[in-house]
Formats: structure tokens, sequence, C-alpha cells
């Protein structure tokens, strides 16, 4: 008996919540609304995920239904906006993935900047006399004080404050040295 009963009405009661004539209408436009689907995405998994989207959330769509148009019309142009807010979606995943790939590139690029700085300072660092070298591992290695520093070598802090300033300075000639080369 639903399978004779116009769209509309059937679009009228499932908007009211009858389970039956929501059926009816599904599997009376099913396959319409998946070959749109198809058309419209080109691809049948993406048609299947589409037209299954649609079908789960036309309860709450027919509440926008008005009696006065054609069920079949509002139905096509529910699949359509459907369609479009897919490839919307699949356009912003598609410029997030390339803004992330791009975040990445960077990221790798910033890790090798920082690894071959650090390469550099422990191969300067192994230029350094034994006592600058102790020094700098302890303040700036172990995240010391000078004033702790001191204490673990038996030395003044302003002995240790010297000692970080001539690293400093033999660092920064020796990049000198080599930006020239």
């Amino acid at each position: 008996m639903l399978m004779e009963t116009p769209d509309e009405t059937l679009a009228l009661g499932a908007a009211g919540g009858d389970r039956a004539a929501f059926a009816a209408l599904v599997t009376r436009h099913y396959d319409r609304v998946f070959g749109l689907c198809w058309r419209l995405t080109g691809s049948r998994a993406e048609a299947e995920d589409l037209a299954q989207d649609i079908c789960a959330s036309l309860p709450g769509r027919l509440q926008g239904w008005r009696p006065e148009a054609r069920f079949t019309t509002w139905l096509y142009r529910v699949v359509v906006n459907a369609a479009h807010d897919a490839r919307r979606r699949a356009a912003t995943r598609t410029r997030a993935a390339a803004g992330w790939g791009d975040w990445e590139l960077a990221r790798h690029d910033a890790m090798a900047e920082e690894r071959a700085a650090q390469d550099w300072l422990a191969q300067a660092m192994q230029r350094l006399s034994p006592e600058l070298r102790d020094t700098v591992a302890l303040v700036l290695g172990e995240d010391l004080t000078q004033a702790e520093a001191g204490a673990i070598l038996g030395l003044s802090e302003g002995t240790i404050a010297w000692r970080m300033s001539e690293v400093k300075k033999r660092l920064r000639a020796m990049a000198a040295e080599e930006a020239k080369a």
C-alpha cells in the first residue's frame, strides 16, 4: 500500500516521524540518489558513502521540505548540495594535507639545521682546551650556574665567568674563520 502512496504524502509522514513512510521513500529513491551521487563524484566508493550519509540525514532534512515542492526535485537538490559539501571538505583536507606537508618539510629542515649546528659545536668544542670544555659541559650541558660549576671545578665564580666569555670569543673566531674559507 505504501508503494502506491505519492512521494509528497510519504515525505509528510516521514517528516512527522512515520518510520514506514521513511523506509518507503528510501526504498523508492535510493537507486536514484546513489546514481546521481556516482555521476557527481565519479567514484563508486564515494557515491556509496555519500548516498548513505544522505539517507541517514534525511529524517532531519525532511523538516525543511515544503509540501508545495515536488519531493524528487527537493531530493535532487539535497544530493547536489551534499556532493558540493563533500567536494569542499575534500578540497579543505587536501589543502590541509599540503600545508601539513610544507610544515613537515620545514620541521625537517629546522631539525637538520639544528643537527648541523650541534655537530659544528661538538667539533669546535674538541678544539678547545680541556679546562674550557669542562666549564662549558657543566654550565651549558648540565645547566649549572657559574657558582655551581666553580664549586665542582674548585674555581671561583669569576674564573668560570671568564672561561665562558673566552669560550664564546673562541667559538665566534672559529665560525668567522670557517665563513672566510
